[in-house]
């Protein structure tokens, strides 16, 4: 009698773990066990700490590119963000020539990232499929794209083309290790604005659904990409879950739900913390539910003006209420612009600040992560 008890008390406890364990599952069943490490540890360490990302972080920074293992994060604080932002814009619409040199210096950013124990992030401003022009929405010049790129479309086609590039390029990245690098694939977003040409006044709900789910399912399936991990990021145009789920493709097609926020944290020297801090939750507490991982996939404030923003109104947002974020990114430094600048850079207004919102326990830099691609559990 005590060993079929036994018996049944082991089972009971084989299914609560195997319950535990399973939550936080890609959306990839294929995934690459690195890509499975990644979200994993992304996961664990969210319930402390976030981790720091800049955009383009070590391609270029504040009158400076190209120079090798050089970022404006390091020459302040001494490490690289642990997340670095590049983009698969270059991948389209240009000569191939041109795409080529791009994928070259692309592969080696994202391979030295992956080296050095960092997180890459891709964003993907990729041009208009339909009419030549950019990313931007252009009143009477770009053509709603996304009913013509989706399955049934005219320019169906051409979209695939545009997928196997990214999936070949994805799958030639290499590590030392001679590993294919993990990334967080974070196509389609502020899709809740009108900017871009897959915004909301330019598609249909289905619409852009149909075209996520086509997207994931044709890296994934069709094209074996297995290093991806997909987030799913509006801007901040939301008040309620509801809002927020208005285009979510449902969660077998997303890893990461995130957002970005710019007019909440001080864009144009206007502040709305509650309102930031109250989508922050938001969206934390969608992922518990949904067992996703949650980001502050973009924020910022441009030219860094207020000296204290770092501690005083990002660091006290992030937090509020006990959030689980993996990462929240901040975005690019431009080379030659003066004011176009999201990370403080030498002798900034912000930099003594930025050292202090380095040195706190709950943010990670690229020096302060456990490796992020093997299995860390004890």
């Amino acid at each position: 009698m005590k060993t079929i008890l036994v018996l049944v008390l082991l089972s009971m406890l084989s299914v609560m773990v195997f319950a535990q364990t399973g939550q936080h599952k890609l959306i990839d069943k294929k995934a690459t066990a690195e890509t499975n490490a990644l979200y994993d540890n992304l996961y664990q360490l969210s319930k402390n700490h976030i981790l720091f990302g800049h955009q383009h972080a070590t391609e270029y920074g504040h009158g400076w590119r190209g120079d090798e293992n050089r970022s404006d994060v390091k020459s302040v604080t001494g490490s690289h963000p642990a997340v670095i932002g590049v983009d698969f814009s270059g991948l389209s619409g240009r000569p191939d020539s041109i795409i080529e040199k791009v994928k070259i210096a692309m592969r080696k950013n994202i391979a030295d990232t992956y080296n050095r124990g960092g997180v890459t992030t891709v964003a993907w401003h990729f041009a208009n499929p339909v009419t030549p022009t950019d990313f931007y929405w252009k009143d009477s010049v770009s053509a709603p794209a996304v009913k013509m790129i989706i399955p049934g479309g005219s320019y169906h086609h051409k979209y695939k083309q545009i997928l196997q590039t990214i999936a070949n390029f994805a799958k030639s990245v290499k590590g030392k290790d001679g590993k294919t690098v993990p990334m967080i694939f974070r196509p389609y977003h502020e899709f809740d604005g009108d900017w871009f040409w897959w915004g909301r006044s330019h598609c249909t709900t289905e619409e852009f659904t149909t075209l996520w789910k086509f997207t994931v399912s044709y890296l994934r399936d069709s094209l074996s990409v297995h290093n991806f991990i997909y987030a799913f990021s509006p801007d901040n145009k939301f008040y309620s879950e509801a809002e927020y789920m208005d285009r979510y493709p449902g969660n077998e097609w997303v890893d990461i739900v995130g957002f970005d926020d710019y007019g909440d944290f001080g864009r144009f020297g206007i502040y709305k913390l509650d309102s930031g801090i109250a989508k922050l939750k938001i969206v934390n507490d969608f992922a518990k539910k949904t067992n996703k991982l949650a980001a502050f996939t973009e924020t910022g404030l441009e030219s860094i003006p207020n000296a204290t923003w770092w501690t005083e109104t990002l660091l006290k947002s992030l937090k509020k209420n006990k959030l689980e974020l993996a990462y929240v990114l901040v975005w690019r430094n431009d080379e030659t612009s003066p004011t176009h600048y999201y990370a403080p850079y030498p002798g900034q207004v912000s930099e003594e600040d930025f050292i202090k919102f380095y040195k706190d326990p709950y943010t990670m830099f690229e020096k302060d992560l456990p490796p992020m691609y093997r299995n860390n559990k004890k």
